[in-house]
């Protein structure tokens, strides 16, 4: 086959993985101007500011004064991703009415239904600012009330700024009255299942999806576990409640060598319909949608280097 190379990440339209793990903060939190700049916490990609459950109803006033008194100081920057995360549609509102607000990159638009869908969404019309709704509601497990929610989105343009549909896990386990065990994925609860409906659902029309948070700040290994199955099941990003959390996520999404080279050698030109490669079957009309997002995290996380085993027991004695 003939050489090719990847495009370059300049010359990419905007991905959802260009987020990476984006870190959920109370807009209250007093160093969020430094963490915004990137004088504080500066490997972060994206962060959200909560207004929604990550702070108490009587500290939402307090919230949308101190984040008006940050935005003043905000600089810009295209490494750093910037959004708000909305309590509702009277809040944003107000969010949208402080000054600077254009420094913020968009807003997480939760609790997001059919029934808010056109008050969140018209507060926006004539914007720059990305959206990124979150499905947590009772109806998510109606496959029904999902459908009609894809389809007014479909037929909405301002559907266009969304850039992913986020998967509110803790509140849809709420719901259920569950809390996910210790040592245990998303995947080996009944969430799983919603999981697997919401994709099946949504990403067929364009629309990614972002992970459930991974609540539990001391066990790696689950971590690991869950990211290989949400990459399995689809989806894009997975949001950090901690610092710590950010690097474990990004790392796992770096791409395996075998996985790129396969990837490139199907946007080859002279590749045939089907070929072997890295004994894996490679089909070019079937696989290329895989490959397409292959190149795109491996622009943004690069590859991952597989250690000799000699050089691994060294490096970890």
């Amino acid at each position: 086959m003939n050489q090719i190379t990847a495009v370059s990440e300049q010359d990419r339209p905007f991905s959802p993985w260009q987020l990476g793990a984006p870190l959920y903060m109370p807009a209250h939190r007093l160093d969020l101007r430094d963490i915004a700049n990137g004088d504080k916490l500066p490997q972060l990609r994206s962060m959200i500011f909560c207004t929604e459950d990550a702070v108490l109803k009587y500290e939402v006033e307090s919230c949308i004064r101190h984040l008006g008194l940050c935005m003043q100081g905000f600089r810009e920057t295209r490494q750093r991703f910037r959004f708000i995360r909305a309590r509702d549609p009277e809040i944003l509102s107000r969010l949208l009415d402080l000054p600077h607000i254009e420094r913020i990159d968009g807003f997480v638009l939760p609790k997001f239904t059919i029934d808010n869908f056109s008050a969140y969404l018209d507060l926006l019309r004539g914007t720059a600012f990305k959206v990124m709704p979150t499905l947590e509601t009772r109806e998510v497990f109606d496959s029904q009330a999902m459908h009609e929610l894809r389809q007014a989105l479909l037929q909405d343009v301002e559907a266009e700024r969304i850039l992913m549909l986020r998967i509110g896990g803790n509140d849809l386990m709420n719901l259920l009255g569950i809390r996910r065990p210790r040592y245990m994925t998303l995947y080996q609860t009944p969430l799983g299942h919603v999981v697997a409906q919401l994709v099946a659902l949504f990403k067929p029309y364009g629309f990614s999806l972002s992970s459930p948070v991974f609540e539990y700040l001391d066990d790696y290994d689950t971590l690991q576990q869950e990211i290989r199955q949400d990459l399995a099941h689809g989806l894009t990003g997975k949001t950090a409640i901690h610092p710590d959390q950010v690097p474990a996520i990004e790392n796992a999404y770096r791409v395996e060598r075998f996985d790129y080279e396969m990837a490139l050698s199907m946007h080859d030109s002279a590749a045939p319909a089907v070929f072997r490669m890295h004994d894996a079957m490679c089909e070019v009309a079937t696989h290329r949608q895989w490959g397409n997002e292959i190149i795109i995290r491996h622009a943004c996380y690069g590859s991952r280097e597989l250690v000799p085993l000699p050089d691994y027991k060294e490096v970890h004695s």
